[in-house]
């Protein structure tokens, strides 16, 4: 055999096609993420034009002011065009970065430096609860499926179900309850904090369990039962009933092979419900004055103050689709069977 037929024989005849399978399929991963920003940016820019409420009037009331000064304000914001006229503008300045100004929380101030203020403070409180959640969840999930139909698994199945279909701010007002000041109940510094590092570190720790302890009772559920079902769909598997055989320990069998193949679904979920997090930490974050996006968005919805409510509702969607491209794009490189579909 020649060496041209050698190198022939070598070569995958679906590497190429492979690769350029795999290119495709992130690219139209990609495509339909960015289409999904937009039509969230289009929806989101009309629904808040629905919204009750005069932004002119909202900054106006208490103050004496002449129609022709509220014509010049509305002329001024830009309220005065056709809505479609306004969504062009909000558009085109939207692709070059600029999320407007707002107009009543703090009026002239530019949405972006104010989002990104608060950004900090949501990914401090969603970061801390999702990560205690997997942790969690994932343990009790093995060890509730290992132990399908014992008390533990009855157990921890049940309140799992419990608080998964909590509200998260009935949750949150019923820890404030319960813990009687045992706990801040509001923000996230003490004025009364020293100002070292270490004290400064604490204080925030304090405050930070009350909310982050409702989140994580909420979302620890999902990753225990979604675990717990992925497992007892691996327990009956042929490649199992094999390892068994071969004299493997119960927990070698679970640790080794089961639970690896469990965690594919529960990976991808991770990152997706982390974005949703993020958009769930609204009512929590208002619930105990946390000052985050989830404050912010409250304290614009009584305006309303729309560029901002604009301007937060579009990076919490896009959180959303990012994560969820993250998720599939993660799975496909995880599970060999996706790749090759």
């Amino acid at each position: 055999m020649t060496a041209p037929e050698q190198a022939a024989v070598l070569v995958d005849p679906d590497e190429h096609r492979g690769g350029t399978g795999t290119a495709r399929f992130v690219l139209r991963k990609v495509l339909e993420a960015v289409i999904s920003v937009v039509l969230v940016v289009v929806l989101f820019f009309f629904l808040f034009r629905m919204l009750p409420g005069d932004p002119v009037a909202a900054m106006t009331r208490d103050r004496v002011t002449s129609p022709q000064q509220i014509a010049e304000l509305r002329e001024k914001m830009g309220v005065d065009k056709p809505v479609f006229v306004q969504f062009g503008q909000y558009f085109w300045n939207l692709l070059h970065g600029d999320l407007g100004e707002s107009r009543l929380l703090n009026n002239g101030r530019p949405v972006a430096d104010m989002i990104g203020e608060r950004l900090w403070p949501t990914i401090l409180l969603v970061g801390s609860a999702t990560v205690l959640a997997v942790i969690i969840g994932l343990w009790l999930g093995i060890r509730a499926a290992w132990r399908r139909d014992s008390f533990f698994d009855r157990a921890q199945t049940g309140i799992a179900l419990t608080l998964w279909s909590v509200p998260q701010f009935w949750l949150g007002l019923m820890l404030l309850v319960v813990t009687n000041g045992l706990f801040p109940s509001r923000g996230m510094h003490s004025p009364d904090a020293a100002p070292d590092v270490l004290s400064q570190t604490l204080d925030v720790l304090h405050h930070l369990v009350l909310p982050c302890l409702t989140l994580l009772a909420v979302f620890y559920a999902q990753y225990m039962l979604i675990m717990r079902s992925s497992l007892l769909g691996e327990m009956n598997a042929d490649y199992l009933t094999t390892a068994r055989a071969k004299g493997l320990r119960d927990d070698l069998v679970r640790r080794r092979h089961a639970v690896p193949n469990a965690l594919l679904p529960t990976t991808t979920l991770v990152f997706m419900q982390f974005g949703q997090v993020v958009a769930g930490a609204v009512t929590v974050e208002a619930v105990f004055s946390w000052p985050g996006l989830g404050q912010l968005t409250y304290d614009a919805l009584h305006g309303p103050d729309l560029p901002v409510l604009q301007g937060v509702f579009t990076v919490l969607a896009s959180a959303v689709v990012l994560m969820n491209l993250l998720a599939e794009l993660l799975y496909r490189v995880l599970d060999p069977r996706v790749r090759t579909s």
